[in-house]
């Protein structure tokens, strides 16, 4: 009988573990969003869109995590390589960014498929 009652509470707490896990994997996303004031003004990022060629995109994900490490508390250990963030380009497009090499300035590339034209991202 207590066997059945540890197997049951064993059961519960994967469960509940497995939901912990996977909601921090889901939160764990960083959103950059270049309408702000520290962004806005990159020279690679005032009018780079979705639409964009890949490389125009690729700089300017560069400039905004360079940008978003020196403002960090630890611009060391913040966006390590492999580590995905989303860009909100200033027009509203949004996209998701992996982080190849943190010292290139093209060191940044986008994921495929994730690519969101403002249009289609005003209507989430």
């Amino acid at each position: 009988m207590n066997y059945r009652r540890f197997l049951h509470g064993a059961k519960f707490w994967f469960w509940v573990a497995l939901f912990v896990a996977y909601s921090a994997g889901a939160v764990g996303l960083l959103m950059i969003d270049t309408y702000e004031d520290r962004y806005r003004h990159l020279s690679k990022v005032e009018l780079t869109t979705v639409k964009a060629q890949e490389d125009v995109r690729r700089v300017g994900a560069s400039q905004v995590a360079a940008v978003y490490r020196a403002q960090s508390g630890m611009p060391f250990a913040s966006l390590p390589a492999g580590s995905t963030f989303q860009v909100v380009w200033p027009d509203g497009s949004t996209e998701t960014m992996v982080i190849v090499d943190p010292s290139s300035p093209n060191g940044v590339r986008p994921v495929a498929n994730s690519q969101i034209p403002a249009e289609a991202a005003d209507k989430r």
